[in-house]
């Protein structure tokens, strides 16, 4: 349980898993916090090992960065990046390789920062990249985070909902092949991530009527049946099921002209039928500050919107502004909810930030 009587002033207590060992993700999450005008907004909680974080480093020749290392369950200074360690020992580093460390070890940085969200001990949870396939085992059977992050937090098929400023898209088929799309568009999925937007742009964005535009799955939606017949039998009928139940949703449109004109820029969000569908165009017009959120769930997390980058890592050339974004949309979201829930004296609430089993030092 969290402690309700903390304050709403408390700074955020934000957990950081680090990703791949062997990518970009510690980087990143070095570049971002050696600004220390972030620590006014957070305070940041990293999950790896001094030994792992004190050679990437060293590799990468970072000097204007230095970690406060921590145990667990000992004390977390506010003004600074605190690293907890979660893993003994030194690991093996390859940078810029895919190697079974590299996901061994970012399932273990994930794990133990999920677990310290259930427990309360952090607020919200910023996540590095991860490599899908490195890191599949008998504890990690999911496409990516936001599966993985449903079932742990029973989510029951998470919104992933990318968010640069005004534009905001999530999907109704996450990771799964393009072969197995259109079989798995149904009235329920659409409907249900139809919901989930409404509820996240309410309750996360402080939108109090929020507009939706959903997208065809064919070209040109079908072209009333000529390509396809998913969109008239499908998605038309839902679109309308949704709007005579009091939602403002449009739809479907042809997703070729929907983002070559401004008509993005009239809706509080976009639902695509497909993971490329939305992320191709997301990725264009915002790539490097763009955020993945998962919505949908009962606590809050984002990442960058970028992958373990291997070409990058170890060069020191690897861009942080994503990553920046995502802490920053970290806090934003996890402000709003908190807002959100206590004016609606919403039972499940989420409360402010706790000062459970980690007490930080005096200022």
């Amino acid at each position: 349980m969290r402690n309700d009587t903390q304050p709403k002033s408390r700074k955020i207590r934000l957990g950081v898993s680090v990703g791949d060992i062997n990518g970009i993700g510690l980087e990143v999450i070095m570049k971002t916090f050696s600004d220390s005008r972030i620590f006014d907004l957070c305070t940041p909680v990293v999950y790896a090992s001094s030994n792992y974080a004190m050679a990437y480093q060293k590799a990468m020749e970072l000097k204007n960065f230095s970690f406060n290392f921590v145990r667990p369950n000992a004390k977390i200074n506010p003004k600074r990046a605190n690293l907890i360690k979660c893993w003994e020992g030194d690991v093996q580093l390859n940078l810029g390789e895919e190697t079974a460390e590299g996901g061994e070890y970012a399932l273990k940085s994930l794990t133990a920062a999920v677990e310290a969200l259930k427990k309360g001990e952090i607020d919200a949870l910023v996540t590095a990249p991860i490599n899908k396939h490195n890191i599949q085992s008998e504890e990690f059977k999911f496409p990516g985070h936001t599966e993985y992050l449903a079932k742990e937090f029973e989510g029951a098929e998470a919104l992933m909902f990318m968010i640069a400023d005004n534009l905001r898209i999530g999907v109704v088929t996450g990771h799964i092949p393009i072969a197995d799309v259109a079989s798995t568009i149904s009235e329920e999925k659409i409907l249900h991530k139809i919901e989930q937007i409404h509820n996240s742009l309410k309750s996360d964005f402080n939108i109090r009527k929020p507009k939706i535009a959903v997208l065809g799955l064919n070209p040109h939606s079908g072209d009333k049946g000529v390509i396809g017949k998913e969109d008239g039998e499908i998605i038309i009928p839902t679109v309308k099921k949704a709007f005579d139940a009091g939602k403002l949703v449009y739809g479907p449109y042809s997703a070729d002209s929907f983002f070559a004109s401004d008509a993005f820029t009239k809706f509080d969000a976009v639902l695509a039928m497909y993971h490329d569908q939305g992320l191709i165009p997301f990725k264009t017009m915002s790539f490097n500050k763009g955020v993945n959120f998962t919505a949908g769930l009962s606590v809050v997390r984002t990442s960058p919107d970028h992958g373990t980058a291997y070409d990058l890592a170890g060069k020191n050339e690897a861009q942080e502004s994503s990553f920046r974004e995502a802490v920053y949309a970290a806090c934003k979201l996890y402000k709003n909810r908190l807002e959100y829930n206590q004016l609606n004296e919403n039972p499940l609430a989420i409360s402010p930030p706790s000062a459970k089993k980690w007490h930080s030092k005096s200022k």
